[in-house]
C-alpha cells in the first residue's frame, strides 16, 4: 500500500462540512480485499482493539486495505480525545486507487494520525509491532499543544453557538471573528478594543495601586524597591507580614506571600527579581484570595483561589504526595487543561521548611501541607466558585478597579475574608489588577459551578444579533464565472458597499487589485474576508481550489451556478464524468445559509437539480419563463428571473421588476446571448443579497465589458472598418455561445484565432475546433506559450482534425505564438470583417491588441 498526495481541506469540501486529511492510497491487487488478507483483521485488532468494525461507505464495495487505514487514522484520532467522526473511501476510475479521507479537529494531529495509521496496518500486514499507547500519547500531547486552550477556547465555542464564523490567525491564541468590515479579534482573554495603555497599566503594579487607590478602592500599603536592602527596609516601614512580587509579573510568578523572616524574605526577593528587575513590597493581607472576573461593566465570575497543597496520608513523603496528586489528567504543565501541576521548586521547599517539613517528611494522616502562598491556578493551585455569594457592593468595587485602569477584561484579585460582605468592613483589599486574566478557573472550577465566560466576552464584543458576518456571494459554473463575478461586485460598490473581489485575473478590492494572477481559490478568499475595508465579498469559486483546500467559508450568503453544460477540466483529479463535476460544483450550493439564496440556471438540467441540496431559498433564472422548473417556481410565488419583450424580469409572487435589455451595454441590446444569462445571474445575485432596485439598473448601466473592466471577456474593439472580438473561451460550451454572438454581428467574412489548453481531453480540444468549422470562414490556430504537458505540436494536431469536413472553413494557417497569429489575423483583416481572437495570456494579449488598435 502506497500513500501520496496527503492535502488537508480546511473547509466544507466535496466530502462533507469538517475539516479533514485526503489522500490518494494505492492499493497492490492482494490488498484490494481485506478476505484475501488471511489474518490481517486478527492481527490489526490485536494491535488496535478500539479500532471498531471497518466497513464502506458505498453499498456493496469490497473492503480494502485503504478501508483499514481509513478506520484507523480517525479511529486514533477518536482514541486519543480529538472530536472527529467522519471518514470515507472511495474507488477511483484507477484500479487499485482510493481517496480516502478522515476528520481531524486539529490539522497537525490529522496529519500525525495519518502516518501513525500507515504504520499500524503495515504492522498488521507484515506481523510487525505496534505501540498504540505510546501512538496515543503523542497525539494527545500534540492535540494539547496544537488546540486552542480553555480561556481562548471558551470565547470561540461562544462565537459559534452565535453563528459567528471564526479563523484562527496563528498557531497561538490570536483569532479573527466575523469577517471584513465587521470582524473583532481576540488575544486569548484579551479583545481588540483593549488599551495598550490600560494593559501597560496592569503590568505596572504600583501604578496600578496609586490609581485604585486615587478611585478609593481599598489597597494593601507598598512600594517599589530599588535593591535587595532598600526592600528589606520598606519590609520594615510597612510592618510584617508582607508580600514580595515582581512590579511587572503576572500568572503568580515570583510572586511570595506572608514573609515573616529574612531568611523568607531573601528567597522571596530572588524569585521576584528573576521575573522583573523592579521588585514590588506590599503588606499582607490576612484572609482568602478570591480572583473577580470582570468583563466590560460587570462582574461575570467568581472564585476563592486556594494555594496548591497536599493531603497527608501516614505513609507517603510529601514528594511523593505531590507526584500522586500531579497524576490527576485535569493538571497539564501549560494552560491547556483546567489545573496546572503543582511546581516542586526553592518557594516550595522554603514553604516545607516553615512547616517543618521537607520534601522527605512523612505528614500525618489528614494534615494539610502547603507547597505556595500564592493561589494562582498556573503554579498548581485550584479554584472553587463563589460568584452567587459576592455582595453588590464588592462586585462594585471590583468593577471600578478594572474601570479605573481601562480592561474590557479584567481579572481582579481580592484578598478577604469572606465576598459576603463589602471590603472595608473586614479590611480586605484588592491586591492586582490582571489583563487577559486566565478564565479556565470560572470554565471549570475544581468546585462549584462553572460559568460560560466566553458568553459574557462574545456579548461585549457583538451585540444581539450581529454575527459578524458581511454578505458573500461565491460563484461558479463552467462558463461565465468570471464576467458574473466582476458585474455582482459592481452592483455591490454601486450600492455603497466596499466590496472585495477574487476571481482568476487577481484579488480586487474597491475595484483596486491587490494582487494577480489566478486569484479563484480559498487562499484568496482568506485575504478578503481579512481586509477590514470590506462590507461584501464576492468569490469566483474554481474547481481547482476547491479539491485542493475546500471552501474559505462557512456559510455564503449566495452561490451562483452559471452552468455546467458539457464540463471542463473533465479527467482531472478524478473528476471524470458531468456528475463528478456537479457533485463538485454543488459545494456551493450545499453551504448556502439558511436566509440565502441559491442562484440557478434552470435551463440546465445539472445545475436545477442542485437545489434539493439548498439548505435556503432558490432563485432560478433562464431565458424562457416557460421553462418548466421556472414554471413550477413561478408558479409557488417563489423568485424567477427571465427574459421578455427585450427586458430582463425579475418575479416573486405578484410583485416583478423589468429591466429593459437596452440599458445593459454588456448585453448589446439583448443581442449577446451568453452576456444576457450573466446578466440574469448577477441581478438574482443582487436581489439575494438585498440591493436596492434603482441601484441594480444603474450598476448594469454602466457596466461595461471592455479590455479594462472585463478582460478576456468579449472585449469588442474596432480595427480599420474590421470588428476584433478578444475573449478567453477554453471549451466547447464557450466557442457554442460565442459562435451565437459573433453571428448576431454583421460581417462580410469571418475568421477566429486558436489555440487549446493541453490539460483538456483530447476529445474537447477537438470539439472546439468542430464548432468554429462551422461558423468562420478562416481559421489560424497557434501553439501556446503553455502546453501543460502535451508534446510539442500535439494540440495544434488536434485542433486540425477537429476542422476535418468543416462544412465553413476554407483556410486553415498554423503558426508557433500567440502574438505572431494576432498579427497575422489583423494583416488579412478587410473593412466589414470580423475576427474572433480567442487569447491565452489574457493580460499580455489585450495590450498587444490595443497597441496594435491605437497604432491603425
Amino acid at each position: 500500500m502506497e500513500v501520496s498526495r496527503i492535502r488537508a481541506l480546511r473547509g466544507p469540501n466535496l466530502w462533507s462540512r469538517h475539516t479533514a486529511i485526503e489522500a490518494i492510497v494505492t492499493c497492490e491487487s492482494g490488498e484490494r480485499s481485506l478476505a484475501d488478507l488471511p489474518g490481517f483483521d486478527a492481527r490489526l485488532r490485536e494491535l488496535f482493539p478500539q479500532i471498531g468494525e471497518i466497513r464502506s461507505t458505498d453499498h456493496g464495495e469490497t473492503q480494502s486495505m485503504a478501508h483499514a487505514l481509513e478506520f484507523a487514522a480517525l479511529g486514533l484520532q477518536a482514541q486519543a480525545g480529538c472530536p472527529v467522526t467522519f471518514s470515507r473511501t472511495t474507488t477511483t476510475t484507477e484500479i487499485g486507487v482510493y481517496l480516502v479521507v478522515a476528520e481531524y479537529s486539529e490539522e497537525a494531529v490529522g496529519k500525525r494520525a495519518f502516518e501513525l495509521a500507515q504504520q499500524l496496518v503495515h504492522a498488521a500486514a507484515h506481523g510487525g509491532e505496534f505501540d498504540v499507547e505510546a501512538a496515543l500519547a503523542e497525539l494527545r500531547e500534540l492535540d494539547e499543544d496544537e488546540r486552542l486552550g480553555p480561556s481562548t477556547g471558551s470565547i470561540v465555542y461562544a462565537a459559534v453557538a452565535h453563528n459567528i464564523p471564526f479563523r484562527r490567525l496563528t498557531t497561538g491564541s490570536l483569532v479573527q471573528f466575523g469577517w471584513g468590515s465587521k470582524q473583532r479579534r481576540i488575544q486569548a482573554a484579551e479583545i481588540d478594543s483593549t488599551s495598550a495603555i490600560a494593559e501597560s497599566i496592569a503590568q505596572d503594579k504600583d501604578l496600578t495601586k496609586k490609581l485604585l487607590e486615587a478611585a478609593g478602592v481599598p489597597v494593601p500599603k507598598g512600594r517599589p524597591a530599588t535593591g535587595l536592602e532598600d526592600a528589606w527596609l520598606a519590609a520594615n516601614e510597612i510592618g510584617f507580614p508582607v508580600v514580595v512580587k515582581p512590579q511587572d509579573g503576572n500568572q503568580g510568578k515570583g510572586v511570595a506571600v506572608n514573609i515573616t523572616t529574612r531568611e523568607q524574605f531573601e528567597i522571596g526577593y530572588r524569585a521576584a527579581n528573576e521575573i522583573s528587575d523592579e521588585v514590588l513590597v506590599e503588606k499582607y493581607l490576612p484572609g482568602h484570595d478570591f480572583r473577580m472576573l470582570v468583563v466590560g461593566d460587570k462582574l461575570v465570575a467568581a472564585a476563592r483561589r486556594e494555594p496548591p497543597l497536599v493531603i497527608g496520608d501516614g505513609t507517603h513523603t510529601v514528594r511523593q504526595l505531590v507526584e500522586e496528586v500531579n497524576k490527576d489528567p485535569r493538571r497539564g504543565t501549560g494552560h491547556a487543561t483546567s489545573l496546572t501541576k503543582i511546581r516542586f521548586d526553592d518557594i516550595a521547599l522554603s514553604k516545607l521548611a516553615d512547616q517543618g517539613l521537607n520534601a522527605e517528611s512523612i505528614p500525618a494522616k489528614g494534615q494539610r501541607v502547603i507547597l505556595r502562598n500564592n493561589a494562582n491556578l498556573s503554579t498548581g493551585g485550584s479554584a472553587t466558585d463563589v460568584t452567587d455569594d459576592v455582595h453588590p457592593d464588592m462586585a462594585a468595587r471590583a468593577v471600578a478597579a478594572a474601570q479605573m485602569v481601562g480592561l474590557d477584561i479584567c481579572g481582579v484579585d481580592v484578598v478577604c475574608d469572606s465576598v459576603l460582605r463589602p471590603l472595608e468592613e473586614q479590611s480586605g483589599g484588592i491586591v492586582e489588577v490582571n489583563a487577559a486574566p486566565g478564565l479556565r478557573m470560572h470554565l471549570s472550577p475544581s468546585y462549584g459551578k462553572g460559568r460560560n465566560v466566553g458568553e459574557a466576552v462574545i456579548s461585549t464584543m457583538f451585540t444581539p444579533g450581529d454575527d459578524g458576518r458581511i454578505p458573500v456571494v461565491a460563484v461558479t459554473g463552467t462558463n461565465g464565472k468570471t464576467t458574473t463575478v466582476r458585474l455582482i461586485a459592481h452592483l455591490l460598490i454601486k450600492s455603497g458597499l466596499r466590496t472585495g473581489m477574487t476571481n482568476t485575473d487577481g484579488v480586487y478590492v474597491q475595484g483596486k487589485q491587490i494582487d494577480s494572477g489566478d486569484c479563484s481559490g480559498p487562499r484568496s478568499a482568506r485575504s478578503v474576508l481579512m481586509h477590514p475595508d470590506v462590507d461584501a465579498a464576492v468569490f469566483e469559486t474554481a474547481r481547482g481550489g476547491l479539491l485542493r483546500e475546500g471552501l474559505a467559508f462557512d456559510r455564503c450568503k449566495v452561490a451562483v451556478v452559471t452552468n455546467i453544460g458539457m464540463g471542463d477540466h473533465l479527467g482531472l483529479n478524478y473528476i471524470t464524468t458531468l456528475d463528478d463535476l456537479a457533485v463538485l460544483k454543488r459545494v456551493i450550493v450545499q453551504n448556502v445559509a439558511d436566509n440565502g439564496y441559491a442562484v440557478l440556471n434552470a435551463a440546465d438540467p445539472i445545475v436545477a437539480g442542485m437545489a434539493a441540496n439548498c439548505p435556503g431559498q432558490i432563485i432560478y433564472f433562464a431565458a424562457d419563463r416557460n421553462n418548466p422548473v421556472m414554471a413550477t417556481h413561478r408558479a409557488q410565488g417563489k423568485r424567477v428571473v427571465y427574459v421578455e419583450n427585450d427586458a430582463i424580469v425579475c418575479t416573486e409572487g405578484k410583485k416583478s421588476q423589468r429591466i429593459s435589455l437596452a440599458g445593459v451595454p454588456i448585453t448589446r441590446d439583448g443581442t449577446i446571448s451568453f452576456q444576457v444569462e450573466n446578466v440574469m445571474a448577477s441581478v438574482a445575485a443582487a436581489w439575494g443579497v438585498g440591493l436596492e432596485w434603482d441601484v441594480i439598473r444603474a450598476g448594469l448601466a454602466s457596466f461595461v465589458a471592455d479590455s479594462d473592466n472585463a478582460p478576456g471577456r468579449f472585449n469588442v474593439f474596432d480595427y480599420k472598418g474590421a470588428t476584433i472580438i478578444a475573449d478567453y473561451g477554453h471549451n466547447p460550451d464557450a466557442m457554442l455561445a460565442l459562435v451565437k454572438a459573433v453571428e448576431a454581428m454583421p460581417a462580410k467574412r469571418r475568421s477566429v484565432v486558436i489555440s487549446g489548453a493541453g490539460d483538456r481531453r483530447d476529445e474537447d480540444i477537438r470539439q472546439q475546433t468542430e464548432i468554429l468549422g462551422a461558423a468562420f470562414d478562416g481559421v489560424i490556430l497557434y501553439q501556446d506559450a503553455c502546453q501543460r504537458g502535451r508534446a510539442d505540436g500535439e494540440v495544434i494536431g488536434l485542433l486540425r482534425e477537429g476542422l476535418k469536413g468543416a462544412v465553413r472553413t476554407a483556410v486553415v494557417e498554423e503558426i508557433n505564438g500567440e502574438f505572431i497569429a494576432i498579427d497575422r489575423a489583423l494583416e488579412l483583416l478587410q473593412p466589414g470583417d470580423l475576427c474572433l481572437i480567442l487569447i491565452d495570456q489574457v493580460e499580455e494579449a489585450l495590450a498587444h491588441i490595443r497597441q496594435r488598435v491605437a497604432a491603425q
